[in-house]
């Protein structure tokens, strides 16, 4: 008898994977990653705890068990701390240079933008998940309903990664880090406050801008409510600023 040895061999791993852990890896081992997530959970934690006034009062203003107040503040706080966390992406490879170098590789354009957004997207995701630690205070001095909290959580995520998109796309457009942060705020906040104009405009605008409004969606899915229209909303708010990130990246190189 002969003994045959089977050699295993690793699969590859897909470009946009690499692409991925590399920008994790520089994200997180800058000092940026910590201090806009320090930044993101004391605001958190002031809405959380004193309210999101005049809208709603917080845990200890209104003695409630819930996180309502959080979730209300929650668009307008990601509004300025997902384009903080995407503003480098393209941006400062295209000021450096580097981008050119990443492109002679053997990649996609599809490559390198997923592999981007998806290292983003779990950025945002991570500094999240600290803020499941409010439920501890809610459980502890009351009894939560927690289909708002579940709720409010998944419209989080969704959220995240619609304004990841947006962040990417604004950072994809410009060499400067600033002008893709103030151009991702410009479009994340326009997205959040729309629905402040609704009652000065005329029924028939109203409801279009209600449909495009990312809050009127995510207040939403953060009430416990199941409607397929709200994640279709978000996941087609996603794929557009994708897809045009990669057509801006396809242009750039023509």
């Amino acid at each position: 008898m002969s003994d045959t040895n089977t050699v295993k061999t690793k699969k590859p791993q897909s470009p946009a994977c690499i692409i991925m852990k590399r920008e994790l890896k520089a994200y997180f081992t800058s000092p940026v990653a910590y201090l806009v997530s320090v930044l993101f959970l004391v605001v958190s934690g002031i809405f959380f705890y004193f309210g999101f006034m005049p809208f709603y009062g917080g845990f200890f203003l209104m003695d409630r068990a819930e996180l309502r107040a959080f979730f209300s503040a929650l668009p307008h706080i990601l509004s300025f701390i997902i384009p903080a966390v995407t503003m480098r992406l393209f941006a400062e490879e295209k000021r450096s240079g580097s981008i050119e170098t990443l492109m002679t590789l053997p990649v996609t354009d599809t490559d390198v933008v997923t592999g981007k957004y998806l290292a983003s997207f779990i950025g945002s995701l991570v500094m999240l998940l600290p803020t499941l630690l409010f439920i501890i205070p809610a459980e502890v001095y009351g009894s939560p309903d927690y289909g708002p909290i579940v709720g409010g959580f998944i419209g989080a995520i969704f959220l995240c990664a619609s304004f990841t998109a947006i962040g990417i796309f604004t950072s994809a457009i410009t060499k400067n880090q600033i002008i893709a942060f103030l151009a991702g705020i410009a479009i994340c906040v326009a997205l959040t406050m729309i629905d402040f104009l609704l009652i000065f405009l005329p029924s028939g605008l109203s409801s279009f801008l209600s449909f495009i409004s990312a809050k009127a969606h995510f207040t939403s899915i953060a009430r416990g409510i199941i409607d397929s229209r709200d994640f279709i909303y978000f996941i087609s708010l996603t794929a557009l600023f994708f897809a045009a990130t990669v057509k801006v990246r396809q242009l750039e190189k023509a």
